[in-house]
Order: C-alpha cells, then structure tokens, then sequence
C-alpha cells in the first residue's frame, strides 16, 4: 500500500516521535468506546458522571461504582494490541519522545513503554484514590470489593471517599501531565494521532499544536476528523494494523 510506505518513510526520517493515541487503539483491545453504540454512554446518562455529582450525590456514586465495576471486568482482562507493540518498537528504534494518551486503561505500560513516556492525559484507571487523604489501592482490589457487594467503597484509612484516578467530566485535566505533552508536541518532528476522533478538548489540540511548530503530522482512524486537511498523510483503517505495518517497514530498511 502506497500510503504506508510514505508512512514509514516519515517514520526513518524522524528523530523525535510523538504518539498520540486515542479510543480508537483500546477498542482494538476489547475495550469498547465509552462514546460509540454499545458503550458505556448508551446504557449510563453521561450527566450522572460529573465529579461535583460524585462528590454530592449517594446516588450518583452508587450508580457510578456501578458502572465501573461493569469496565473493570473488561480492564482487567484487556491486552495490548498491535498499536501498543508499534509504539514499543519505536522506543526500540531509539525514535519515541513520548506517548501521549487519551486511554486509561494502562495498556501502553503493559507493552513495556515506561511510565515517564506515557503522558495519560484522562489518568489512568488501574488505581483507585482517596478523595481526602490520598491513600491509593489497586484496582483489582476496589473491584474485589464491588464483587462482594459493597455499592460505594471507602478509604479504609480515614472513610473517605474513593475515586479512580481518572478525569471525569467538570475536572481539569492534569496540568503537570498537559505540560509535558504540550513539550513534547513543541519537540518532536513527527506527530502520529492513531485512533482518536480530535474532538475532545482540550487533548485534541495537542497534535494541531506539533503541526503548528513544524512537525510533520500522521492522522490514523477508521472515520475523518476536523483535522484531515492540516495532516501531512491520513489513512484510513485500523490503528494496530496500519501502525505496525510502517513501524516494521521503516525498521527493515
């Protein structure tokens, strides 16, 4: 295919890689879309999961805990696919700046990029934390708990509330997370946004933002996105797939 080997001749020209990914590679993992038919969204009301509603409102933690223990089965059951192994090789290849993330669920780690290259913009729902005292449990853990029948966990140290460390609608997004992602697409040359829609902001600026300094940008999704036409290269597909096909190739020669 004409349009992976440009893709991989970006790839071996680049020095500084960034990968931004998005739902679009978890789904590839079993991890279905919290936004598209089927997910998560079509049998919970979204406006139930805003954190001042968490924090307010028994019923809505009920109903949130509910839901989560609902993606845990999923979570800890989900592998990385090809997506993740491609950004792995690219670490390998002495080419990846950083991995910046829409996804919370851990995968990239599992794949074995390290935890300082992986920029989780939405936190990452593999640890629980208390809402008080800070105290942190795994998630397997928490999800014992739900199993056993405990609707509402809290902190076993001082009763607080507990919350997956994960972004929920009407928090801010890390600063400290946003800021090294903001760095890393100033710095790199060759920006790769893979299975993301780039409508949720503020992350979606983060590959417009290598664009505008210089960077050549790869849009790679199964649907458009508002940013096609400012992409260098868009294909069209599966992330794992088209991702590992130009990673190999750019590899191999």
């Amino acid at each position: 295919m004409e349009k992976i080997k440009e893709f991989a001749n970006l790839i071996r020209e680049a020095q500084k890689i960034v990968v931004f990914t998005g739902a679009g590679v978890s789904t590839e993992s079993g991890i279905p879309d919290f936004r598209s038919p089927g997910g998560l969204w079509s049998k919970y009301d979204p406006s139930e999961f805003y954190f001042q509603r968490f924090v307010s409102d028994e019923n809505a933690r009920r109903t949130y805990w509910k839901m989560y223990r609902e993606f845990y089965a999923t979570l800890h059951r989900a592998e990385p696919n090809e997506a993740h192994y491609a950004c792995k090789r690219l670490l390998n290849m002495g080419k990846l700046l950083a991995v910046v993330t829409q996804n919370i669920d851990g995968l990239h780690q599992k794949a074995g990029v390290p935890d300082e290259l992986v920029l989780e913009l939405h936190g990452n729902a593999w640890t629980v934390k208390c809402l008080s005292c800070g105290n942190s449990y795994p998630s397997k853990e928490i999800e014992k708990w739900l199993n056993e029948g405990i609707e509402i966990p809290l902190c076993e140290k001082c009763n607080g509330l507990l919350k997956p460390a994960t972004v929920s609608f009407g928090q801010s997004l890390p600063p400290d997370v946003l800021r090294k992602a903001e760095k890393c697409a100033r710095e790199c040359d060759l920006m790769i946004a893979a299975g993301s829609s780039l409508v949720v902001f503020p992350a979606a600026m983060i590959p417009i933002m290598a664009k505008d300094a210089g960077a050549q940008l790869v849009i790679v999704n199964l649907d458009p996105t508002p940013y096609d036409d400012r992409a260098d290269l868009v294909i069209r597909g599966s992330a794992g797939k088209i991702l590992i096909s130009a990673v190999e190739e750019a590899a191999a020669s």
